[in-house]
């Protein structure tokens, strides 16, 4: 048995079948003719974009908006002008296309990899698919095509790329394995959008998996089976037809409350990262949205964007969401996220640097653009505004103060807005975490960042596989964190949210019930299950479950009881 990241629920069997991807090897060599290289280069580019639209167009029909909304990234990259001017300088100063592209995107794919943001991250997949679709036209080869495959087919490659997910024959594709790519991967988004299990970064799976193998993929567990038993066969084939019928049954969740056992009310909401996101998010049955991540914005212009362009951003959301809470982060960018326009310098260590709040703090005039917007959409919707790295009391205070001023401006320009619009933070430090009680003081309400609040508490980097066993949401201390944090908000009578992975964690649920959590903020597919799971535990139940977790010295010890526990 193998094992990996757990992308995309559900069991696939099947038989294996291993892509092999194309060799784009090349011997660099200087062209006759400069002029002749940049038109090879501008027709592949040509011909790049003309297929990615095709794509696009059917990814909107057979898997929605959301998912076909990544495509749009590749062609950004192939119609890049910075990257286009790279490109062309160096084939003019003698380098043939194929060079000059590699280069190119080498040295985007490597920036954007080295970043500690991990939507920021997911961008160098998408650097490397483009490159690896102009490099194949220029040479002449074959992108691995899964678009016809037989029934039952396991896909093992070394990287699922979105393009290739994006021809991907969904009837016939029983699951996926791959040796790269984690749960918020464009790869697992997109796998999650079709609905086919997958195991993603599991280790020489193209060396150990051949072709015609029988597999068994628990994409809900992370396991990968070669050549099962009869035994592990039948017991697979059960829990298939089971977690179909589990799925299905889910569907008696849509359009009802969010209640414990006991009935009482919680919010579920859902996590975004673009206008468009907010349809699918609606589609899922959400009450809400728990985290809009605004870098969107930042990440896909060419400068900054202006009030207006932000403005009619936020307004779309708001109508979407009909009045629904509606919390947007305000830019969480920082040294570690070299977007050129900002031109922002690179850091010894980003991940405790001139980022976030202290970017904006820094940038008080370029964030007022910001905070107008947010204003302005706000007579819309029920716009929260939240403030993303708070360490201490002074960032907060100074935010609030911006908020001011910028009311000031919309009152003499006449413009309309939420005179009452609420400024909460997002609890994802341990400085945050030990000074809450002061923090629910000037905050309108938390919402806790577990992604990085448990990287922060743990000193572990979630992308690193050698401390991997440290980043855990069962370790004790941050439970304890956890726990406090929701403490000091219920008390100041705050609202508590959570919009970090662990929201959706089926065994951590009723832990978040026993504590006090007021909002849950998931992935749109996880909704329902999520709304199933915290209807199953009364107060009670949940609180004599906690006391006993919270005595236990270790992740182990936790995670096992909770599964123990699980319903």
């Amino acid at each position: 048995m193998y094992e990996g990241v757990n992308a995309s629920d559900g069991i696939g069997i099947g038989v294996a079948r291993v892509a092999v991807e194309p060799d784009l090897s090349f011997t660099p060599h200087k062209p006759d003719d400069a002029g002749d290289e940049k038109q090879r280069y501008a027709a592949a580019v040509a011909k790049f974009i003309e297929q990615t639209n095709a794509q696009i167009e059917r990814m909107t029909q057979t898997v929605g908006e959301e998912a076909a909304a990544i495509m749009g990234a590749h062609i950004e990259f192939a119609e890049d002008e910075g990257i286009q001017e790279m490109v062309n300088g160096s084939i003019d100063s003698g380098m043939c296309a194929e060079q000059a592209v590699s280069e190119a995107y080498d040295m985007y794919y490597n920036m954007f990899s080295n970043m500690e943001d991990e939507l920021f991250r997911e961008r160098a997949a998408d650097v490397a698919d483009v490159k690896t679709g102009l490099l194949a036209d220029l040479l002449g080869k074959e992108v691995v095509d899964l678009s016809t495959l037989p029934e039952n087919s396991v896909v093992v490659v070394h990287e699922l790329t979105p393009s290739m997910t994006a021809d991907i024959d969904k009837d016939n594709v029983a699951a996926i394995v791959t040796e790269t790519g984690g749960r918020t991967s464009h790869s697992a988004i997109i796998a999650r959008a079709l609905e086919i299990p997958a195991v993603l970064s599991v280790a020489d799976c193209t060396k150990n998996i051949k072709g015609g193998d029988m597999v068994i993929v628990d994409g809900s567990r992370g396991r990968v089976l070669v050549n099962p038993a009869d035994s592990d066969l039948t017991h697979y084939r059960a829990k298939a037809k089971q977690f179909a019928e589990e799925k299905q049954a889910l569907e008696a969740y849509r359009g009802k409350p969010t209640v414990t056992g006991d009935g009482d009310k919680v919010l579920l909401v859902a996590n975004i990262g673009n206008p468009d996101d907010a349809n699918v998010a609606a589609e899922h049955d959400c009450e809400g949205v728990g985290l809009f991540r605004s870098e969107f914005l930042f990440m896909d212009a060419k400068e900054l964007p202006t009030e207006d362009e932000q403005f009619t951003a936020y307004q779309k959301v708001a109508l979407r969401m009909k009045n629904q809470p509606l919390i947007i982060r305000t830019l969480d960018v920082g040294g570690d996220k070299e977007i050129p326009y900002m031109n922002l310098q690179k850091e010894e260590n980003p991940f405790m640097g001139y980022r976030a709040v202290r970017y904006c703090l820094n940038n008080p005039e370029q964030y007022k653009v910001q905070l107008t917007a947010l204003l302005r959409a706000s007579a819309f919707g029920d716009i929260k505004i939240m403030v993303p790295l708070v360490t201490n009391l002074d960032e907060i205070r100074q935010v609030k103060a911006l908020v001011e001023e910028c009311k000031a401006d919309l009152d003499a320009r006449g413009v309309s807005y939420n005179k009452d619009i609420e400024v909460g933070t997002m609890i994802e430090t341990p400085a945050a975490s030990l000074i809450a009680d002061d923090l629910a003081a000037e905050c309108d309400f938390f919402s806790i960042g577990t992604n990085d609040l448990i990287g922060y508490t743990m000193c572990a980097d979630r992308g690193n596989d050698k401390v991997a066993y440290l980043y855990d949401v069962y370790q004790p201390a941050v439970l304890r964190s956890l726990k406090r944090i929701i403490e000091e908000g219920n008390k100041a009578g705050i609202m508590v949210g959570m919009c970090g992975e662990a929201a959706a964690d089926p065994l951590l649920i009723p832990v978040l019930i026993s504590f006090g959590l007021g909002e849950f903020s998931v992935s749109a597919p996880s909704i329902l299950r999520t709304r199933r799971i915290i209807s199953e535990w009364t107060k009670a139940e949940a609180d004599a479950l906690t006391e006993k977790v919270m005595k236990l010295k270790t992740a182990a010890e936790v995670k096992a009881m909770l599964q123990a526990a699980a319903r």
